[in-house]
């Protein structure tokens, strides 16, 4: 994705103001938590992001991204990534995932989470959505135990060999979108995979700024794109989830800039510190 780019390394200024615009995020998120509902279209959530973002006086980093047509990216069920928010109208059961971002001063916030509309009845969907958030909180915690990059992809892919064995339940993992680095630009290097490589990826060092997003799938991994150039589906029809936060590497640990908490809770549960500043 980035060839030989250089990583740029951000200053702990320049991460006080993405932990702004990750903030902002986190109010999306937390705006849409709360309109998704049966029978609301994709266009009508889109316009909610757009008001949390015009009310921070913040920007998307989405829109006119490559001539990207909205505010936030809208997948429902067999969509993994980079759904056009349209007239597609929710139901009760979707699973459905929000990608979000917010521009504060000129730096980046990006996140993503997913959520099953009304009552999670089916089991399969419950667990798909739990375990990609399970991995990627794994694999943040491994930027504050790990020496290497690869030591995300290590962990994401161990949270779902170890899911399976406890749940029957086998999960693909998407290997052809990754996470990032992210500071000045959304998208920058170095890529961030969500699964295991022989490299070890570049040294962990302060000042890397790293979107971790796993994207998992009830069936086949493999996906297409849509006549839109954007829509990616699975090509078995099955359903997908996608967990993303971005986080901030420190002198003294690390900081999840797009979780109110700062990843505080999450991350404590698997023994590790947040170190915000």
């Amino acid at each position: 994705m980035f060839g030989r780019e250089r990583i740029e390394y951000k200053t702990p200024e320049q991460i006080a103001v993405m932990r702004r615009a990750g903030l902002v995020v986190a109010d999306i998120h937390a705006a849409l938590r709360a309109a998704v509902a049966p029978r609301t279209t994709t266009s009508e959530l889109d316009a909610v992001a757009a008001d949390v973002l015009a009310r921070a006086g913040a920007t998307s980093n989405f829109l006119g991204y490559h001539g990207y047509p909205a505010t936030v990216c809208i997948s429902v069920n067999e969509v993994i990534v980079h759904g056009i928010p349209g007239d597609r109208v929710i139901e009760e059961g979707d699973v459905v995932s929000f990608d979000c971002g917010a521009v504060v001063e000129g730096w980046h916030g990006d996140a993503a989470f997913t959520t099953i509309v009304g009552d999670p009845a089916d089991e399969e969907d419950r667990l798909l959505v739990d375990i990609t958030e399970e991995a990627m909180w794994a694999g943040i915690a491994a930027l504050a135990t790990g020496t290497h990059l690869g030591a995300v992809g290590d962990a994401v892919e161990g949270v779902v060999e170890r899911r399976a064995v406890e749940t029957g339940v086998r999960l693909g993992i998407v290997e052809e979108y990754v996470g990032h680095g992210i500071g000045s630009a959304m998208h920058q290097p170095p890529e961030v995979l969500n699964y295991r490589t022989k490299d070890k990826g570049p040294r962990l060092r302060p000042g890397m700024a790293l979107a971790v997003e796993p994207m998992l799938t009830a069936g086949s991994p493999a996906s297409e794109v849509l006549a839109d150039d954007w829509t990616v589906v699975t090509l078995d029809g099955a359903r997908a989830a996608h967990w993303e936060h971005t986080v901030a590497l420190g002198e003294h640990g690390i900081w999840v800039l797009t979780a109110p908490d700062g990843g505080a809770a999450r991350l404590a549960e698997l023994g590790v510190e947040v170190a915000p500043g």
